[in-house]
């Protein structure tokens, strides 16, 4: 490899282009030279449109989060309607077949698409939050811990970016999916987020929207962490030992569909984890004066995990879509796309890896 395509790649690696760096400047009063902190986002590679982590990078990130989340949530609403039900009422939906049979047979095929609104909305917002920060994060934490560290940990950085991500955007999402359950699962309450939003204010206030907060932290914090930890982990193994040739040797076709199945697979897991506290999350939304605790010891170990093929299949799927959809619009706006990290060099001379 040529020595500037290793310097573009330099540059473009979290891992090795800390958010910070150190700048001698005078205090004004005393004329003493400190060291402080300024934003020091890598310059711009050639082919790309922006500078990796400015502003411009991190605003697109979070409209790539917006379209991927908001679009794909919205598109496997029948799916999550049928999947709701059979947590709050498995007697009478006992399968995921049987769902969608007693659902069209009760209010038609229109039905399926019942909270559709609530769950754009909510779930665009939740993205914008959740890719947008976790970028801004990763490299926060990465910077940190330093090049070494944050090779070494990279994992625990991925967790952390994550989970501090994912915090704020449930807050962003809990008033619209509290709306959603409302929807699909209370039947004569409401049709629309226009009645629905109304009446939950003036019957609950506003701790209606947001007395679902803390089940969605225990489900979609996990999920999360799960979900770009793994991702990430994976990305790095498939172009290990499964993808024949490197990353940058790849089209962008292929590298998406990398992307893609990595996706998946993360997806999966994803799921498995956050599936008990999704189950707590749609009793919880449908009933009134109920806690969390009330909820889960009410449902029983086995009742939590109710409705979890239906979520495997819809998690799985969603999640690779996201992947792909958040992937390609960094690919179409010329994001900079760090590869998979590598240890550096600091790194190998001090473990002896280096000749």
């Amino acid at each position: 490899m040529y020595p500037n395509a290793l310097t573009q790649l330099a540059r473009a690696n979290p891992f090795s282009a800390p958010l910070f760096t150190l700048q001698k400047v005078e205090e004004p009063e005393t004329q003493t030279p400190v060291q402080k902190r300024r934003l020091a986002a890598a310059a711009v590679a050639e082919g790309d449109s922006c500078e990796f982590g400015s502003q411009k990078y991190f605003v697109l990130c979070g409209f790539g989060g917006i379209l991927s989340c908001g679009t794909t949530h919205t598109a496997v609403v029948p799916l999550d309607l049928v999947k709701c039900r059979l947590q709050v009422d498995p007697a009478k939906y006992k399968s995921i077949f049987t769902g969608f049979s007693v659902t069209i047979k009760e209010d038609g095929v229109r039905g399926l698409a019942k909270g559709w609104a609530p769950t754009f909305i909510g779930y665009s917002m939740q993205g914008l939050c959740k890719f947008g920060f976790y970028e801004v994060f990763k490299i926060l934490y990465g910077d940190m811990l330093g090049e070494e560290n944050a090779y070494m940990w990279r994992t625990s950085l991925y967790l952390a970016a994550s989970a501090s991500a994912e915090f704020f955007a449930d807050i962003a999402l809990a008033p619209m999916e509290a709306c959603k359950v409302r929807i699909q699962t209370q039947p004569g309450y409401a049709n629309t987020l226009r009645e629905c939003a109304p009446k939950m204010y003036g019957e609950e206030g506003l701790w209606a929207f947001y007395k679902g907060v803390v089940p969605l932290w225990m489900r979609q914090i996990p999920y999360t962490m799960m979900k770009f930890a793994c991702f990430e982990r994976t990305v790095e193994l498939l172009y290990k030992y499964v993808v024949p040739k490197p990353r940058n040797e790849c089209s962008k076709a292929e590298q998406l569909v990398v992307t893609f199945v990595a996706g998946y697979i993360a997806g999966v897991f994803c799921a498995i984890v956050s599936h008990p506290a999704d189950s707590v999350v749609s009793v919880l939304n449908k009933e009134k004066g109920s806690t969390a605790g009330q909820v889960l010891k009410r449902l029983g170990p086995m009742g939590v995990w109710k409705g979890l093929v239906a979520r495997i299949i819809m998690i799985g799927t969603l999640t690779a879509l996201q992947w792909f959809i958040y992937d390609s619009v960094k690919v179409y706006f010329r994001l900079p796309r760090p590869p998979p990290p590598e240890m550096p060099e600091s790194l190998k001379k001090k473990l002896g890896l280096t000749e």
